[in-house]
Parts: structure tokens; C-alpha cells; sequence
């Protein structure tokens, strides 16, 4: 089991999901990192779009309190993270 950020963090950019998942979590609750909906979101959708179902669900609980701004924000960083990954 992972146990720090870092570790959350390096796994995530090597694409596991479930990294992702609790990367994204860690984002949505401000927990060892500033609280940012947008890379939450971010997480999320990576980890959703590699069928975490908790992921998805996450997801969207988070998208109802983001504007349409910031879940376009999201979802383009994650498009720029799957090109470049």
C-alpha cells in the first residue's frame, strides 16, 4: 500500500488508477494538499476513464460544486496528461 504523497504521486504519473483515485481524493479533501477541485477532477477522470467505478463516482459528487469552467479545466489537463503519458 502506498503510503505517502509522493508515492501517490509518482504512481498516478505512471498511470495506475487506483493512485489516481486516492491522488484525487487527496485533492477533493485537502488532505497533505492544497484543497483543488481541478486536479481532483482531473485524477478522477483518469482513473474513471480506466473503469475505477468508485472513481467515476467521485467524479461527479465533486462536479456539482465546480463551475463548467473549471470541469473544462480538468478535463483538458487530463487530455494533456493521456498525450503525454
Amino acid at each position: 500500500m502506498l503510503k505517502n504523497l509522493n508515492q501517490y504521486q509518482r504512481a498516478a504519473e505512471n498511470g495506475q488508477p487506483t493512485a489516481q483515485y486516492h491522488l484525487g481524493l487527496l485533492y477533493s479533501t485537502g488532505r497533505g494538499v492544497p484543497l483543488d477541485y481541478i486536479s481532483a477532477h482531473k485524477w478522477l477522470n483518469l482513473a474513471a476513464s480506466k473503469g475505477d467505478e468508485e472513481a467515476r463516482r467521485l467524479r461527479a459528487e465533486l462536479a456539482h460544486d465546480m463551475s463548467p469552467q473549471e470541469i473544462a479545466e480538468a478535463q483538458r489537463q487530463a487530455r494533456e496528461w493521456l498525450q503525454t503519458h
